[in-house]
Protein backbone atom coordinates (compact mmCIF):
# COMPACT_ATOMS: atom_id res chain seq x y z
CA UNK A 1 0.00 0.00 0.00
CA UNK A 2 2.93 2.20 -0.40
CA UNK A 3 2.13 5.58 -1.97
CA UNK A 4 4.08 8.61 -3.96
CA UNK A 5 3.05 12.40 -3.05
CA UNK A 6 0.03 13.10 -4.91
CA UNK A 7 -1.79 15.94 -5.14
CA UNK A 8 -2.48 18.30 -2.15
CA UNK A 9 -4.79 17.71 0.05
CA UNK A 10 -8.32 19.68 -0.76
CA UNK A 11 -8.58 22.92 1.27
CA UNK A 12 -10.46 22.39 4.42
CA UNK A 13 -12.27 25.61 5.85
CA UNK A 14 -10.97 28.42 8.14
CA UNK A 15 -11.20 27.25 11.29
CA UNK A 16 -10.57 23.39 10.79
CA UNK A 17 -9.33 22.23 14.11
CA UNK A 18 -6.19 20.20 13.46
CA UNK A 19 -4.73 17.43 16.21
CA UNK A 20 -3.52 14.46 17.42
CA UNK A 21 -4.70 12.06 20.41
CA UNK A 22 -3.44 9.86 23.58
CA UNK A 23 -4.53 8.11 26.25
CA UNK A 24 -3.25 8.65 29.73
CA UNK A 25 -2.97 4.83 30.41
CA UNK A 26 -1.38 4.16 27.07
CA UNK A 27 1.32 7.03 27.74
CA UNK A 28 2.27 7.58 30.99
CA UNK A 29 3.58 5.45 33.11
CA UNK A 30 4.48 6.55 36.08
CA UNK A 31 2.42 3.70 37.74
CA UNK A 32 4.20 4.21 41.34
CA UNK A 33 2.62 7.59 40.85
CA UNK A 34 -1.25 6.93 41.46
CA UNK A 35 -4.22 4.52 42.32
CA UNK A 36 -4.04 1.47 40.31
CA UNK A 37 -6.73 0.77 38.16
CA UNK A 38 -8.78 -1.82 36.59
CA UNK A 39 -5.37 -1.89 33.74
CA UNK A 40 -3.24 -2.60 36.20
CA UNK A 41 -4.96 -5.37 37.87
CA UNK A 42 -5.70 -6.90 34.27
CA UNK A 43 -1.94 -6.76 33.06
CA UNK A 44 -1.20 -8.05 36.38
CA UNK A 45 -3.00 -11.46 35.10
CA UNK A 46 -0.76 -13.89 33.26
CA UNK A 47 -2.02 -14.25 29.47
CA UNK A 48 -4.35 -10.99 29.50
CA UNK A 49 -1.96 -9.01 27.04
CA UNK A 50 -0.23 -10.70 24.27
CA UNK A 51 3.21 -9.84 24.75
CA UNK A 52 3.10 -10.35 28.82
CA UNK A 53 3.66 -6.34 28.84
CA UNK A 54 2.16 -3.74 31.26
CA UNK A 55 2.12 0.23 31.15
CA UNK A 56 3.91 0.59 34.16
CA UNK A 57 6.66 2.84 32.01
CA UNK A 58 4.91 2.94 28.49
CA UNK A 59 5.83 5.92 26.65
CA UNK A 60 7.26 7.55 30.22
CA UNK A 61 5.32 10.83 28.99
CA UNK A 62 5.07 11.46 32.95
CA UNK A 63 8.27 12.69 33.24
CA UNK A 64 8.95 13.41 29.48
CA UNK A 65 5.65 15.51 28.63
CA UNK A 66 8.13 18.93 27.73
CA UNK A 67 9.45 16.48 25.03
CA UNK A 68 6.45 15.27 24.02
CA UNK A 69 4.59 19.37 23.96
CA UNK A 70 7.66 20.37 21.54
CA UNK A 71 7.18 17.71 19.27
CA UNK A 72 3.15 18.76 18.77
CA UNK A 73 4.26 22.32 18.18
CA UNK A 74 6.61 20.99 15.56
CA UNK A 75 4.28 19.33 13.82
CA UNK A 76 2.11 22.38 14.10
CA UNK A 77 -1.07 20.90 15.38
CA UNK A 78 -3.69 23.23 16.89
CA UNK A 79 -4.75 21.12 19.59
CA UNK A 80 -4.18 18.15 21.47
CA UNK A 81 -6.43 15.32 23.10
CA UNK A 82 -5.39 13.37 25.51
CA UNK A 83 -6.97 11.84 28.67
CA UNK A 84 -6.84 12.37 32.65
CA UNK A 85 -6.38 9.74 34.53
CA UNK A 86 -8.65 9.03 37.14
CA UNK A 87 -6.59 7.36 39.62
CA UNK A 88 -4.06 9.94 38.91
CA UNK A 89 -6.57 12.63 40.18
CA UNK A 90 -7.26 10.40 42.96
CA UNK A 91 -3.38 10.47 44.30
CA UNK A 92 -1.75 12.85 46.11
CA UNK A 93 -0.39 15.54 43.35
CA UNK A 94 -1.97 13.51 41.05
CA UNK A 95 -3.28 16.96 39.41
CA UNK A 96 -0.43 18.78 39.56
CA UNK A 97 1.20 16.93 36.64
CA UNK A 98 -2.36 17.73 34.75
CA UNK A 99 -1.52 21.52 35.51
CA UNK A 100 2.17 21.29 34.64
CA UNK A 101 0.86 19.51 30.91
CA UNK A 102 -1.82 22.22 30.40
CA UNK A 103 0.58 25.41 31.17
CA UNK A 104 2.91 23.99 28.76
CA UNK A 105 0.79 23.15 26.03
CA UNK A 106 -0.43 26.91 26.17
CA UNK A 107 3.00 28.27 26.02
CA UNK A 108 3.64 26.35 22.45
CA UNK A 109 0.39 27.32 21.47
CA UNK A 110 -1.61 24.39 21.21
CA UNK A 111 -5.20 23.65 22.94
CA UNK A 112 -5.56 21.57 25.20
CA UNK A 113 -8.40 18.82 24.77
CA UNK A 114 -8.72 16.45 27.86
CA UNK A 115 -10.77 13.10 27.56
CA UNK A 116 -12.12 12.87 31.26
CA UNK A 117 -12.50 9.10 31.15
CA UNK A 118 -10.33 6.78 28.80
CA UNK A 119 -11.08 3.30 30.14
CA UNK A 120 -8.78 3.19 33.30
CA UNK A 121 -11.27 2.97 36.78
CA UNK A 122 -9.60 3.04 39.47
CA UNK A 123 -9.54 -0.22 41.65
CA UNK A 124 -11.36 0.94 44.37
CA UNK A 125 -14.46 1.67 42.45
CA UNK A 126 -13.82 -1.67 40.45
CA UNK A 127 -14.52 -3.24 43.78
CA UNK A 128 -17.92 -1.09 44.48
CA UNK A 129 -18.89 -2.77 41.35
CA UNK A 130 -17.83 -0.72 38.74
CA UNK A 131 -20.05 0.64 35.79
CA UNK A 132 -22.04 -2.37 36.80
CA UNK A 133 -23.12 0.53 39.64
CA UNK A 134 -24.80 2.91 38.86
CA UNK A 135 -23.12 5.12 41.70
CA UNK A 136 -20.11 5.10 39.65
CA UNK A 137 -21.89 7.48 37.30
CA UNK A 138 -22.08 9.83 40.28
CA UNK A 139 -18.54 9.36 41.01
CA UNK A 140 -17.66 9.92 37.53
CA UNK A 141 -19.17 13.67 38.09
CA UNK A 142 -17.83 14.55 41.10
CA UNK A 143 -14.33 13.71 39.69
CA UNK A 144 -15.03 15.88 36.91
CA UNK A 145 -15.71 18.78 39.06
CA UNK A 146 -12.68 18.73 40.42
CA UNK A 147 -10.75 18.47 37.29
CA UNK A 148 -12.80 21.19 36.10
CA UNK A 149 -12.22 23.22 38.83
CA UNK A 150 -8.51 22.99 38.25
CA UNK A 151 -7.62 23.12 34.77
CA UNK A 152 -11.09 24.83 33.08
CA UNK A 153 -9.61 28.29 33.21
CA UNK A 154 -7.14 27.34 30.44
CA UNK A 155 -8.67 24.32 28.66
CA UNK A 156 -11.32 25.57 26.46
CA UNK A 157 -12.74 21.98 24.78
CA UNK A 158 -13.36 19.00 26.64
CA UNK A 159 -14.68 15.52 26.01
CA UNK A 160 -16.53 13.82 28.98
CA UNK A 161 -16.26 9.86 27.86
CA UNK A 162 -14.01 7.96 25.16
CA UNK A 163 -15.40 4.95 23.47
CA UNK A 164 -17.92 3.71 25.98
CA UNK A 165 -19.16 0.65 23.18
CA UNK A 166 -15.64 -0.78 23.36
CA UNK A 167 -15.22 -0.14 27.00
CA UNK A 168 -18.74 -1.98 27.11
CA UNK A 169 -18.07 -4.78 24.62
CA UNK A 170 -14.53 -5.70 25.26
CA UNK A 171 -14.73 -5.28 28.63
CA UNK A 172 -17.23 -6.33 29.98
CA UNK A 173 -18.92 -8.42 27.48
CA UNK A 174 -16.39 -10.33 25.83
CA UNK A 175 -13.50 -10.38 28.34
CA UNK A 176 -10.59 -9.07 26.22
CA UNK A 177 -9.80 -5.75 27.68
CA UNK A 178 -10.13 -4.68 31.78
CA UNK A 179 -12.13 -5.45 34.05
CA UNK A 180 -11.64 -8.66 31.74
CA UNK A 181 -15.57 -9.70 32.93
CA UNK A 182 -17.45 -11.59 30.20
CA UNK A 183 -20.97 -11.31 30.60
CA UNK A 184 -22.42 -10.83 27.25
CA UNK A 185 -25.64 -9.00 27.20
CA UNK A 186 -25.63 -9.08 30.83
CA UNK A 187 -23.14 -6.43 30.11
CA UNK A 188 -26.07 -3.81 28.96
CA UNK A 189 -25.96 -1.35 32.51
CA UNK A 190 -22.44 -0.92 31.64
CA UNK A 191 -23.33 1.19 28.40
CA UNK A 192 -26.38 2.72 30.66
CA UNK A 193 -23.77 3.72 33.22
CA UNK A 194 -21.67 4.94 31.32
CA UNK A 195 -23.91 7.38 28.66
CA UNK A 196 -25.70 8.40 32.37
CA UNK A 197 -21.78 9.41 32.99
CA UNK A 198 -21.41 10.96 30.45
CA UNK A 199 -24.91 13.29 30.66
CA UNK A 200 -23.76 14.22 34.60
CA UNK A 201 -20.16 14.81 33.45
CA UNK A 202 -21.70 17.84 30.69
CA UNK A 203 -23.73 19.04 33.73
CA UNK A 204 -20.88 19.28 35.65
CA UNK A 205 -18.76 21.02 33.51
CA UNK A 206 -21.39 23.39 32.91
CA UNK A 207 -21.34 24.12 36.73
CA UNK A 208 -18.22 24.95 36.74
CA UNK A 209 -18.44 27.22 33.49
CA UNK A 210 -17.15 24.74 31.27
CA UNK A 211 -18.05 24.93 27.32
CA UNK A 212 -17.28 23.22 23.80
CA UNK A 213 -18.17 19.92 25.92
CA UNK A 214 -18.41 16.79 23.38
CA UNK A 215 -18.11 13.07 23.43
CA UNK A 216 -15.82 10.29 21.44
CA UNK A 217 -17.67 7.60 20.73
CA UNK A 218 -16.43 5.10 18.09
CA UNK A 219 -18.40 4.22 15.14
CA UNK A 220 -18.53 2.85 11.34
CA UNK A 221 -20.18 1.42 8.61
CA UNK A 222 -21.89 -1.20 8.94
CA UNK A 223 -22.51 -3.91 6.28
CA UNK A 224 -24.50 -7.13 5.46
CA UNK A 225 -22.51 -10.49 4.67
CA UNK A 226 -25.09 -10.53 1.62
CA UNK A 227 -29.05 -9.69 1.00
CA UNK A 228 -30.58 -12.73 2.13
CA UNK A 229 -32.73 -12.13 5.12
CA UNK A 230 -30.55 -13.54 7.96
CA UNK A 231 -27.51 -11.48 6.95
CA UNK A 232 -29.63 -8.10 7.32
CA UNK A 233 -31.10 -9.20 10.16
CA UNK A 234 -27.86 -9.79 12.04
CA UNK A 235 -26.29 -6.75 10.12
CA UNK A 236 -29.13 -4.43 11.74
CA UNK A 237 -28.66 -6.04 15.14
CA UNK A 238 -25.18 -5.49 15.28
CA UNK A 239 -25.55 -1.87 14.24
CA UNK A 240 -27.97 -0.98 16.82
CA UNK A 241 -25.67 -2.32 19.54
CA UNK A 242 -22.14 -0.90 17.93
CA UNK A 243 -23.29 2.20 16.90
CA UNK A 244 -26.85 3.71 17.50
CA UNK A 245 -27.12 2.20 21.10
CA UNK A 246 -24.36 4.66 21.79
CA UNK A 247 -24.82 7.42 19.57
CA UNK A 248 -29.22 7.93 20.17
CA UNK A 249 -29.47 8.48 23.73
CA UNK A 250 -26.89 11.43 23.32
CA UNK A 251 -28.17 12.97 20.21
CA UNK A 252 -31.84 11.82 20.29
CA UNK A 253 -32.66 11.44 23.95
CA UNK A 254 -34.06 7.90 23.38
CA UNK A 255 -32.51 4.25 22.66
CA UNK A 256 -33.18 2.37 19.52
CA UNK A 257 -36.53 0.49 19.63
CA UNK A 258 -36.60 -2.20 22.09
CA UNK A 259 -33.00 -1.74 23.78
CA UNK A 260 -34.44 0.80 26.84
CA UNK A 261 -36.32 -1.86 28.53
CA UNK A 262 -33.06 -3.90 29.00
CA UNK A 263 -31.21 -1.02 30.70
CA UNK A 264 -31.34 -0.78 34.47
CA UNK A 265 -32.53 1.36 37.00
CA UNK A 266 -36.76 1.85 37.71
CA UNK A 267 -37.02 5.46 34.75
CA UNK A 268 -34.65 4.81 32.15
CA UNK A 269 -36.46 7.57 30.46
CA UNK A 270 -35.56 10.22 33.67
CA UNK A 271 -31.76 9.40 32.91
CA UNK A 272 -32.54 9.83 28.93
CA UNK A 273 -32.76 13.11 30.09
CA UNK A 274 -29.63 13.52 31.38
CA UNK A 275 -27.86 11.40 28.89
CA UNK A 276 -28.88 13.94 26.23
CA UNK A 277 -27.63 16.89 28.00
CA UNK A 278 -26.96 19.54 25.19
CA UNK A 279 -23.57 19.19 24.18
CA UNK A 280 -21.82 21.30 21.55
CA UNK A 281 -20.07 18.70 19.11
CA UNK A 282 -20.42 14.98 18.43
CA UNK A 283 -17.15 12.90 18.50
CA UNK A 284 -16.35 10.26 16.11
CA UNK A 285 -13.49 7.82 16.41
CA UNK A 286 -13.51 5.97 13.05
CA UNK A 287 -10.74 3.18 11.90
CA UNK A 288 -12.79 0.50 9.29
CA UNK A 289 -16.44 -0.75 8.27
CA UNK A 290 -17.76 -4.05 9.95
CA UNK A 291 -18.98 -6.62 7.22
CA UNK A 292 -21.55 -8.61 9.56
CA UNK A 293 -23.55 -11.82 8.98
CA UNK A 294 -25.69 -14.44 10.75
CA UNK A 295 -24.37 -16.49 13.14
CA UNK A 296 -21.85 -19.76 11.98
CA UNK A 297 -22.49 -21.69 15.28
CA UNK A 298 -19.04 -22.04 16.04
CA UNK A 299 -16.75 -19.80 18.41
CA UNK A 300 -14.71 -17.59 15.73
CA UNK A 301 -11.64 -14.90 15.81
CA UNK A 302 -11.46 -11.67 14.23
CA UNK A 303 -9.00 -9.09 13.90
CA UNK A 304 -7.16 -10.87 17.24
CA UNK A 305 -10.19 -11.61 19.18
CA UNK A 306 -12.39 -14.23 20.10
CA UNK A 307 -16.34 -14.15 19.31
CA UNK A 308 -18.38 -16.65 21.08
CA UNK A 309 -21.11 -18.77 19.02
CA UNK A 310 -23.78 -17.49 21.36
CA UNK A 311 -23.60 -14.44 19.21
CA UNK A 312 -26.32 -13.34 17.50
CA UNK A 313 -24.13 -12.32 13.98
CA UNK A 314 -20.70 -13.09 13.04
CA UNK A 315 -17.89 -10.60 11.40
CA UNK A 316 -16.60 -11.76 8.06
CA UNK A 317 -13.66 -10.70 6.42
CA UNK A 318 -13.76 -7.52 4.35
CA UNK A 319 -12.12 -9.10 0.98
CA UNK A 320 -10.07 -7.18 -1.74
CA UNK A 321 -8.83 -4.25 -0.07
CA UNK A 322 -5.65 -3.71 2.70
CA UNK A 323 -5.18 -4.19 5.42
CA UNK A 324 -2.99 -2.59 8.35
CA UNK A 325 -0.66 -4.68 10.60
CA UNK A 326 -3.62 -5.21 13.18
CA UNK A 327 -5.47 -6.53 10.22
CA UNK A 328 -7.88 -4.01 10.12
CA UNK A 329 -9.41 -3.43 5.99
CA UNK A 330 -8.22 -0.30 4.81
CA UNK A 331 -11.82 1.43 3.39
CA UNK A 332 -11.59 5.78 3.50
CA UNK A 333 -14.57 6.63 1.55
CA UNK A 334 -16.84 4.21 4.47
CA UNK A 335 -15.89 7.27 6.12
CA UNK A 336 -17.81 9.56 3.82
CA UNK A 337 -20.42 7.01 3.94
CA UNK A 338 -20.85 6.96 7.80
CA UNK A 339 -20.84 10.77 7.82
CA UNK A 340 -23.22 11.31 5.11
CA UNK A 341 -24.94 8.57 6.99
CA UNK A 342 -25.15 10.18 10.37
CA UNK A 343 -26.44 13.07 8.55
CA UNK A 344 -29.16 11.68 7.06
CA UNK A 345 -30.05 9.78 9.95
CA UNK A 346 -29.84 12.59 12.69
CA UNK A 347 -31.03 15.48 10.52
CA UNK A 348 -30.68 18.85 12.35
CA UNK A 349 -30.42 17.04 15.82
CA UNK A 350 -26.80 15.73 15.15
CA UNK A 351 -24.56 18.59 16.47
CA UNK A 352 -21.64 19.55 14.44
CA UNK A 353 -18.83 16.49 14.47
CA UNK A 354 -15.35 15.89 15.38
CA UNK A 355 -13.24 12.99 14.27
CA UNK A 356 -11.28 12.85 17.59
CA UNK A 357 -9.86 9.49 16.12
CA UNK A 358 -8.16 8.13 12.79
CA UNK A 359 -5.24 5.81 12.61
CA UNK A 360 -3.85 2.93 11.40
CA UNK A 361 -1.11 0.47 12.94
CA UNK A 362 1.93 -0.22 11.21
CA UNK A 363 5.63 -1.17 11.59
CA UNK A 364 8.46 1.68 10.24
CA UNK A 365 10.23 5.31 10.40
CA UNK A 366 9.64 5.10 6.85
CA UNK A 367 5.61 4.34 7.20
CA UNK A 368 4.51 4.95 3.69
CA UNK A 369 1.48 2.93 4.95
CA UNK A 370 0.38 4.91 7.33
CA UNK A 371 0.50 7.87 5.10
CA UNK A 372 -1.29 6.52 2.21
CA UNK A 373 -4.12 5.98 4.91
CA UNK A 374 -4.27 9.06 6.45
CA UNK A 375 -4.28 10.61 2.94
CA UNK A 376 -7.42 8.48 2.10
CA UNK A 377 -9.07 9.32 4.58
CA UNK A 378 -8.65 12.89 4.64
CA UNK A 379 -9.60 13.37 0.77
CA UNK A 380 -13.03 11.01 2.45
CA UNK A 381 -13.69 13.47 5.17
CA UNK A 382 -13.05 16.44 2.44
CA UNK A 383 -15.66 14.85 0.41
CA UNK A 384 -18.30 14.34 3.46
CA UNK A 385 -17.67 18.06 4.19
CA UNK A 386 -18.36 18.60 0.14
CA UNK A 387 -21.46 16.76 0.37
CA UNK A 388 -22.82 19.09 3.32
CA UNK A 389 -21.67 17.19 6.71
CA UNK A 390 -20.53 19.95 9.52
CA UNK A 391 -17.66 18.84 10.56
CA UNK A 392 -15.50 21.02 12.52
CA UNK A 393 -12.04 19.11 13.44
CA UNK A 394 -9.99 15.60 12.89
CA UNK A 395 -7.19 14.19 15.55
CA UNK A 396 -4.68 11.17 14.18
CA UNK A 397 -4.80 8.25 16.75
CA UNK A 398 -1.83 8.46 17.66
CA UNK A 399 0.85 11.13 18.23
CA UNK A 400 3.34 8.60 19.39
CA UNK A 401 3.34 4.34 19.80
CA UNK A 402 2.39 3.24 23.07
CA UNK A 403 0.87 0.56 24.96
CA UNK A 404 -1.78 -0.71 23.06
CA UNK A 405 -4.09 -2.43 25.60
CA UNK A 406 -4.67 -6.37 25.21
CA UNK A 407 -1.69 -5.94 22.13
CA UNK A 408 0.75 -5.05 24.42
CA UNK A 409 3.84 -3.22 22.47
CA UNK A 410 3.33 -5.23 19.16
CA UNK A 411 1.31 -2.40 16.74
CA UNK A 412 2.38 0.91 16.61
CA UNK A 413 -0.24 4.06 15.74
CA UNK A 414 1.91 6.76 16.30
CA UNK A 415 3.38 9.51 13.90
CA UNK A 416 6.45 9.04 16.38
CA UNK A 417 8.49 6.12 17.29
CA UNK A 418 9.09 5.37 20.49
CA UNK A 419 12.23 3.22 21.14
CA UNK A 420 10.57 1.58 24.46
CA UNK A 421 14.73 0.67 25.61
CA UNK A 422 15.89 3.91 25.29
CA UNK A 423 12.11 6.05 25.10
CA UNK A 424 13.65 7.77 22.66
CA UNK A 425 11.35 9.64 20.06
CA UNK A 426 11.86 9.87 16.25
CA UNK A 427 9.40 11.28 13.94
CA UNK A 428 8.66 8.84 11.09
CA UNK A 429 8.06 9.62 7.75
CA UNK A 430 3.90 10.50 9.03
CA UNK A 431 4.95 12.95 11.01
CA UNK A 432 6.94 14.99 8.25
CA UNK A 433 4.55 14.15 5.83
CA UNK A 434 1.39 15.48 8.07
CA UNK A 435 3.48 18.33 9.05
CA UNK A 436 3.35 19.51 5.85
CA UNK A 437 0.04 19.25 5.05
CA UNK A 438 -1.20 21.56 7.79
CA UNK A 439 1.19 23.98 6.60
CA UNK A 440 -0.12 23.97 3.07
CA UNK A 441 -3.40 24.29 5.11
CA UNK A 442 -2.41 27.38 6.10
Amino acid sequence: MATDAGDPIPRFPDGFLWGVSTSAHQIEGAADARERSVWDVFTAEPGRVKDGSTAAVACDHYHRYPEDVALLAGLGVGAYRFSVSWPRVNSPGGLDFYDRLVDELCAAGVRPVPTLFHWDLPVSLQEAGGWLARDTAARFADHVSVVAERLGDRVPKWITLNEPAEHTLLGHALGAHAPGRRLLFDALPVAHHQLLAHGLAVRALRAAGAGDIGIANSHGPTWPASEEPADLEAAGFYDVLLNRLFAEPVILGEYPDGMGELMPGHDVSADLKVIAEPVDWYGINYYAPTRVGAPGGTDSEYGGLALPAELPFSVREIEGRPTTDFGWPVVPEALTELLTGFRDRYGDRLPPIVITENGCSYEGLDDQDRIAYLDGHLRALHTALTAGVDVRGYFVWSLMDNFEWAEGYARRFGLVHVDYTTLERTPKASYHWFRDVLRNQG
